[in-house]
């Protein structure tokens, strides 16, 4: 008996972790191909809450999901297209930019978000796949969810297929790695830079979305509790390839959810300190990464975070 007690917590605590991981690593692999194209945006969190409050607000007006995923990511593209006009066609500051936004969506979804704070709304809903939930053990943890854990099954196998074979996610990673010689090639890298950037904060603001409409049925204020910053720590974890974003992702998933199980269980370790966890994970992972020499054995993009100029060339 305890062992099948054990045997279903552990089955609980796993699929809890797809779920919990599942807005991270929409996230993250929107910030991968944002930085492929050299490109570093710290505006993650903000476009999560943009996203989470856009898909809220028309799922409460419209009761349609499929409209609410379309707007929610509208709605990150254009903040992303106007930081992208501010990193790319300004050349401003990335790192100030990118937290200009984070701070431009938190305060917007605080302030239109207010009234919607406690309200509900139409939302995804879990449903198993037939014969593929039935396989011991793995069944229950990945076949039990909403379609938009679905989607990121293959979301990431397919992200990746496109970045290391085929021709355009060449030139994405030759921006990315050397603009100068890109141009030189014949690849425009503003061309390249404003599409990836526009994309990843459109798969961010859609992490957003999943907050609001699968995670949770209602609006609530700074939903996105950090998980902006842990992405933006994942992609280095993950060396910037979306296959190993999943493992991430569901690794930091899977430490909150243990947080929540933990809790539920009674455990003696103070609540605070669970709460930490995720982020002591994230501080880590950046330690343990912040040397030029880690980042480029991990494969960072050698050009991210520099803004390019054809009078450099």
């Amino acid at each position: 008996m305890v062992i099948i007690l054990e045997y279903n917590l552990i089955i609980v605590t796993l699929a809890a972790a797809v779920r919990s991981g599942t807005p991270i690593l929409f996230a993250t692999l929107g910030e991968i191909f944002t930085e492929r194209a050299g490109i570093l945006n710290l505006g993650l969190e903000g476009l999560m809450l943009i996203g989470a409050l856009s898909g809220f607000v028309s799922a409460y007006y419209t009761s349609s999901l499929l409209l609410s995923l379309i707007f929610a990511m509208l709605a990150g593209g254009i903040f992303s297209l106007i930081f992208a006009f501010l990193t790319i066609s300004l050349k401003t500051n990335q790192v100030v930019s990118g937290l200009a936004l984070t701070m431009l969506g938190t305060g917007i979804s605080a302030f239109f978000g207010q009234y919607f704070i406690g309200k509900t709304a139409v939302h995804f809903n879990s449903f198993a796949i037939p014969i593929l939930n039935e396989i011991p053990f793995l069944g229950p943890v990945l076949f039990n969810h909403d379609i938009l854990v679905y989607i990121s099954y293959f979301l990431a196998p397919l992200l990746w297929y496109f970045l290391f074979y085929t021709r355009p996610g060449l030139e994405l990673r030759s921006v990315g790695e050397n603009p100068v010689a890109a141009d030189s090639a014949g690849i425009n890298v503003f061309k390249i830079r404003y599409v990836y950037v526009i994309a990843g904060g459109m798969l961010t603001a859609l992490g957003g979305a999943y907050l609001s409409l699968a995670y949770t049925s209602m609006w609530i204020e700074n939903m996105s509790a950090g998980r902006g910053w842990i992405a933006i720590a994942l992609v280095i974890f993950a060396s910037w390839n979306p296959l190993k974003a999943v493992f991430g992702a569901y690794l930091f998933g899977g430490v909150s959810a243990l947080r929540l199980r933990l809790e539920a269980l009674g455990t003696a370790i103070p609540s605070h300190i669970l709460m930490m966890a995720p982020y002591i994970l994230t501080l880590l992972v950046l330690i343990l990464s912040s040397s030029e020499k880690m980042k480029k054995k991990l494969g960072a993009p050698t050009a991210v975070g520099t803004a390019y100029s054809r009078e450099d060339k």
